[in-house]
Formats: structure tokens, C-alpha cells, sequence
């Protein structure tokens, strides 16, 4: 190997090194997210008025003839 590909793969290994504890924050922070935007999707589908329009979808759905 020449020596300019030894020193560009030495300053790779480098530079990914340092960011070893940036995956594990940004999977906690994806995490985070998802369980924020699933407990506002619950409350929108658990409201009054959205709950009675499944319902109802349901059951035209299921009285419907085939």
C-alpha cells in the first residue's frame, strides 16, 4: 500500500472513532420521538368525536352485504 493510502485510512479510523456514543443518543432520541408521536396519535383516536367515526366505520363495514 502507498504511504498517502495508509495515512487517509489512518485519518478515517480517526475520525469514526470518535463518534462511538453518538449512535446509542440518537437511537434514544428516535426512541423518544416515537413514543411522543404515539401517545398523540392515542389521544386523537381515543377523543370523542374520532372514536364515534371508527365506530361507525366499523360498523357499516360490518353490516354491509356481501
Amino acid at each position: 500500500m502507498s504511504r498517502k493510502l495508509k495515512h487517509a485510512r489512518r485519518r478515517l479510523r480517526a475520525r469514526w472513532g470518535r463518534d462511538a456514543g453518538m449512535v446509542t443518543s440518537e437511537y434514544a432520541m428516535g426512541i423518544v420521538a416515537a413514543v411522543g408521536f404515539a401517545l398523540l396519535l392515542y389521544e386523537v383516536v381515543t377523543s370523542g368525536q374520532v372514536r364515534a367515526e371508527l365506530q361507525a366505520i366499523v360498523k357499516r363495514a360490518l353490516s354491509a352485504r356481501m
